[in-house]
């Protein structure tokens, strides 16, 4: 053997170790408990869909993988324990469209989303519906735009919390249709509705799955949808887009992982995450939550995560809501 072919091998050998332990972590991963961390209240679509894919992963992997609720400062807290968290795989994170929000709405946060998390997969996106109590005079959207701008300050709009996506449907609205709406925050959009039905309040913007179960009932009137096309859920209702051209809005809840964390363990986790995306009992109980799960490629995530950075911002920009 010559010795430049000798020395090619040698370098050959060296490249490849490296990754021998990549490949070798990768295909042993997840050795141990894996937690999900989910910055809002048990219950809520995005822990629910957490908890959905947890539950397919752990049957499937052999490993646990357990959800861990850490609530608090606008979805902030929890979020920032995911971003500091040790890139190994074993902590990761169910994001949600506030933390898009949260980007533009907050001015001192200890972490940056974008950068401090990678997308791993999404695993849904929701439709949110325009609704009413009853005693407000309007079957349609047209007429409570007229009747919103007759009473300008005199309609309660109820939402689960400030900078959530229900409210900030309702800002977008109120720019678009040129009302004025007084914003009456809650600890959650199920409190919200509570009051919506009770009269307390006399709109909010909810997603469906926190929804459908009044409307159906009567108890409150629906007038629109925020997606760009109808929903199957509410197939009667229409996208505000048609009354007001360039509305549209969704909830998504996705997959996240600290930055660093090994590529061959996120492709590994995108894999298993579309996996059970796929599994019909899976896409059932996502449709009873709120949608039907989207899956699709971390880059794909990535440009709904920016897309979504972008239109909040200009959103509170244009607005002035600011949350400090």
């Amino acid at each position: 053997m010559s010795i430049a072919r000798r020395r090619l091998l040698q370098i050959s050998a060296a490249a490849a170790l490296p990754a021998l332990p990549r490949m070798a972590f990768a295909e042993t991963y997840p050795s141990r408990t894996v937690r999900i961390i989910v910055a809002t209240a048990a219950g809520g679509t995005t822990d629910l869909a957490a908890r959905l894919i947890a539950q397919w992963l752990t049957d499937k992997l052999g490993q646990a993988f357990v959800v861990e609720n850490r609530t608090g400062g606008g979805n902030n807290i929890g979020t920032e324990a995911a971003a500091h968290a040790s890139p190994d795989g074993y902590t990761l994170f169910m994001a949600n469209s506030v933390n898009a929000i949260n980007t533009s709405m907050y001015s001192n946060l200890s972490f940056d989303f974008s950068a401090d998390l990678i997308p791993i997969a999404v695993a849904m996106k929701s439709v949110l519906v325009l609704q009413v109590h009853p005693s407000v005079p309007a079957k349609t959207l047209p007429e409570f735009i007229a009747y919103a701008k007759a009473n300008p300050g005199k309609i309660n709009m109820g939402s689960g919390g400030k900078g959530s996506t229900g409210a900030m449907c309702g800002e977008l609205f109120q720019m678009l249709a040129g009302v004025k709406f007084q914003h009456v925050p809650y600890r959650g959009e199920s409190l919200a509705m509570a009051d919506l039905i009770g009269g307390q309040v006399q709109l909010v913007v909810a997603t469906v799955g926190s929804s459908i179960q009044y409307i159906k009932a009567g108890q409150v009137r629906a007038l629109a949808v925020t997606s760009a096309a109808r929903t199957d859920a509410l197939p009667e209702l229409p996208p505000i887009g048609d009354t007001l051209p360039g509305y549209e809005a969704t909830s998504w809840s996705g997959l996240m992982a600290p930055k660093s964390t090994p590529a061959e363990i996120v492709d590994k986790l995108n894999r298993d995450v579309n996996a059970s995306l796929a599994d019909p009992k899976v896409i059932e109980r996502f449709i009873a939550i709120g949608g039907p799960p989207t899956p699709d490629t971390p880059a794909a995530f990535g440009r709904i995560i920016a897309a979504d950075t972008e239109k909040w911002a200009n959103v509170v920009k244009a607005t002035g809501t600011k949350a400090d």
